[in-house]
């Protein structure tokens, strides 16, 4: 391979068709190798050989995309350059493939193709002295030489030209012009980079054009500009800047990177600064929970006094509401409301069943798979620092061992602690005291006492039968109607129907029972309404005018009016009014006979 001072490569190469990247003599570059014949190759050549001549081979561009590659050979570049593979790594992940680190060395000419299967062997003609890459005299152009085989894949065709350039002087005028807009380019981005954050507009600008002229350019600059553009903390934005300095040193490559990437990506949407304005005005917000809803005069007080007190002081921080009450009595419903009254956000989190403290403080980021809690992920789906966040079934927390949630929840409902509420995942402060918290519980004899302690308890009675034929008037029946389609000329529930709904088919504090009674009347109205009778002449839905008209009378006219007797035929027999006619008729027999009355009474208390 010595000759006359000079070294030869050997006059038969085996041949590396590549499609990414174009080897130049004294640069290095990564290949990777996934086609059949290539694959032959380096199992043929390269891990079998056991001399240092096995290891030279001969890189040539493909002129044929791999995405449409056949088994023909497809036209070969007459002008390659032959390289020292320096380092073969396999991976079967996410299909088999090997990695090239190869060095190029000189220039060659194709001369005749020898075989095409299983890889392609050629018979070569060296084109290059290796002397001018070996001798000092020469470092500086193998230096640019080096520069040049940096160049992305948007050069590639450039590339081609400088490699089919045989003289030097031919070399330098291709390779210059591409220099120059390489350089130009990186100054521009250096200074977009080095830009104040007061300037972001004319940073905006400047990446803009630098973008235009390279598509390929680094997304980092912008999440810099968004980082600084985020309003955060002081602590907060140290912390963004160690990591984003992190990133730019990481390769994409690394499973870090992807980790790094996300914190980053959350913390700037983070509404560190971002809220919204208050509604102040105490008649509108009265009005507007009279209509959603009816009695509950002490929770309307509280937001009416909080709304007052805030007009006074506009630094108040959010109070920690806690609801307690049976089920069905509207506790998550009016908190929805009084995100409405305020004009701010409103999130639900629901509380039932958590077992583990990570989903309320979330996981550490050195976990697989970690990711914020459940406070920090409905300020980043809100948008703002201050919604009305409902934490609901708050006396239903489990305990396990992954930790107690409970106990996690003490620092986010301490008004003198959540200002400086701490994420396992963001491991920054961040200010929770513009959130209004209210929590609901059906009892507090399962919420722990220091949990208690931190929350002001609001009791939310059962309501009474006349609150409730309110309610079913003013809400659930329009609602249930709209719910079955229906309008109030088909179906007319009257107010004197209501009571006996209430007391002889249902015993609740709340109104669920309810609503499901009044769905099921709307079903059976439904059912008649579909059979298409367009009559407008009012009557009554009871037993004797199906019997007028035999099995297969009309349906009655619209609209249905539901009255004691119909009421009975849809529901079926009242489930309590059975059970005080007995007691009824023992106690009036007790009357008459004093031993019946003893026997009731013994009855009664045993």
């Amino acid at each position: 391979m010595v000759s006359g001072g000079a070294i030869q490569i050997p006059s038969r190469l085996p041949l590396l068709l590549t499609h990414e990247g174009v080897l130049l003599p004294g640069s290095t570059v990564r290949f990777s190798v996934d086609s059949p014949r290539n694959m032959h190759l380096v199992r043929e050549r390269l891990l079998k050989g056991t001399s240092l001549k096995s290891t030279i081979i001969g890189v040539i561009p493909n002129t044929r995309d791999p995405e449409h590659d056949t088994d023909d050979l497809p036209t070969l570049h007459k002008i390659g350059t032959a390289g020292i593979a320096v380092q073969v790594v396999g991976s079967n992940w996410p299909k088999p493939h090997y990695t090239l680190l190869i060095t190029g060395l000189c220039r060659f000419s194709v001369s005749s193709l020898l075989k095409e299967r299983p890889f392609v062997l050629a018979e070569v003609k060296q084109l290059d002295q290796l002397e001018r890459y070996t001798t000092p005299q020469r470092d500086a152009t193998a230096t640019d030489d080096g520069e040049l085989g940096e160049l992305s894949e948007k050069f590639y065709q450039a590339a081609v030209q400088v490699l089919d350039a045989l003289s030097l002087e031919e070399r330098f005028k291709k390779a210059l012009p591409m220099l120059t807009r390489q350089i130009e380019g990186l100054k521009l981005l250096q200074k977009t980079r080095k830009t104040s954050p007061d300037n972001e507009k004319r940073v905006t600008d400047v990446q803009s054009l630098y973008e235009d002229e390279d598509d390929d350019g680094d997304d980092t600059a912008a999440l810099e500009r968004k980082v600084h553009g985020a309003n955060m903390p002081e602590a907060a934005l140290k912390i963004c800047l160690k990591e984003l300095k992190r990133l730019k040193k990481m390769p994409q490559s690394m499973p870090e990177y992807a980790l790094t990437r996300n914190y980053l990506d959350l913390m700037v949407e983070l509404p560190w600064s971002k809220s919204t304005k208050d509604c102040l005005d105490i008649r509108a917000a009265r009005t507007l929970l009279d209509n959603d809803h009816y009695a509950m005069n002490k929770l309307k007080r509280r937001v009416l006094e909080y709304l007052a007190v805030r007009q006074l002081k506009t630094s108040l921080k959010g109070p920690i509401l806690c609801f307690v009450g049976p089920p069905g009595v509207g506790k998550t419903s009016v908190g929805r409301s009084i995100a409405r009254t305020l004009g701010r956000e409103f999130h639900r989190i629901a509380l039932g069943g958590v077992c583990d403290q990570s989903d309320i403080r979330g996981h550490r980021r050195t976990y697989v798979g970690s990711m914020p809690g459940r406070i920090i992920n409905g300020l980043k789906t809100v948008g703002v620092n201050n919604p009305v966040f409902l934490l609901d079934e708050v006396d239903k927390l489990g305990k396990s061992l992954q930790g107690d949630p409970a106990a996690a929840l003490l620092e986010v409902l301490d008004p003198e602690q959540n200002h400086g509420f701490t994420d396992h995942y963001l491991n920054v402060a961040f200010d929770l005291s513009q959130v209004l918290f209210i929590a609901t519980a059906n009892t507090t004899a399962t919420i722990p006492p220091a949990l208690l302690d931190r929350m002001e308890v609001l009791e939310v009675p059962g309501y009474t039968q006349e609150e409730k034929v309110e309610i079913a008037h003013r809400h659930l029946i329009p609602n249930q109607l709209e719910q079955h389609g229906l309008t109030p000329q088909q179906l007319h529930i009257p107010q004197s129907t209501t009571p006996d709904i209430i007391s002889r088919y249902t015993r609740e504090a709340g109104v669920r029972s309810l609503e499901r009674k009044i769905g099921a009347i709307c079903r059976a109205v439904a059912v008649k309404v579909a059979e298409g009778h367009t009559l407008t002449k009012t009557e009554t839905l009871t037993p004797e005018n199906s019997k007028q008209h035999g099995d297969k009378a009309a349906p009655p006219e619209l609209p249905i009016v539901i009255d004691h007797i119909a009421l009975k035929d849809i529901l079926g027999p009242p489930v309590f009014e059975m059970e005080v006619s007995r007691e009824r008729k023992s106690s009036m027999c007790s009357v008459h006979n004093p031993q019946v009355y003893y026997r009731n009474m013994q009855n009664l208390f045993s």
